[in-house]
């Protein structure tokens, strides 16, 4: 592992959310982080680099998707209150909607563990 190589996706708001959203590992910025949606991958198949010596968001990815389901909860039962759209429309509406901010949640969750991890190991060994 190579400590001097830094991505720009790591500085910058916009950086991490691009890296979540396209799953770009943290030495060689390749779309290599995630295995699955929402599943970080033991290791980048491009450099090599070992994922599984740094947080990698699961001991606490269920109370995030515990927070993200109450603040869903929360908007399904004002936009209830205030429109009473049919239930067939709530329907299509929030499953989507809840799958989707789910998945985005945790890999955005996943990646700045990770990427946080990873600074900070580079750190330490410089």
């Amino acid at each position: 592992m190579r400590s001097d190589e830094s991505p720009d996706t790591t500085k910058g708001q916009s950086g991490i959310f691009r890296a979540a959203l396209l799953g770009l590992c943290p030495q060689c910025s390749e779309p290599t982080l995630f295995e699955a949606p929402a599943r970080v991958a033991l290791e980048c198949p491009n450099c090599g680099l070992d994922f599984t010596k740094y947080e990698r968001g699961g001991r606490v990815s269920g109370l995030f998707t515990v927070m993200i389901a109450i603040i869903l909860i929360v908007l399904a039962v004002l936009i209830e209150s205030a429109f009473r759209p049919p239930l067939w429309l709530q329907a299509a509406f929030w499953a989507p909607v809840t799958v989707g901010t789910v998945i985005y949640g945790l890999r955005l969750f996943k990646t700045v563990l990770l990427y946080a991890a990873f600074e900070n190991a580079g750190e330490r060994s410089e």
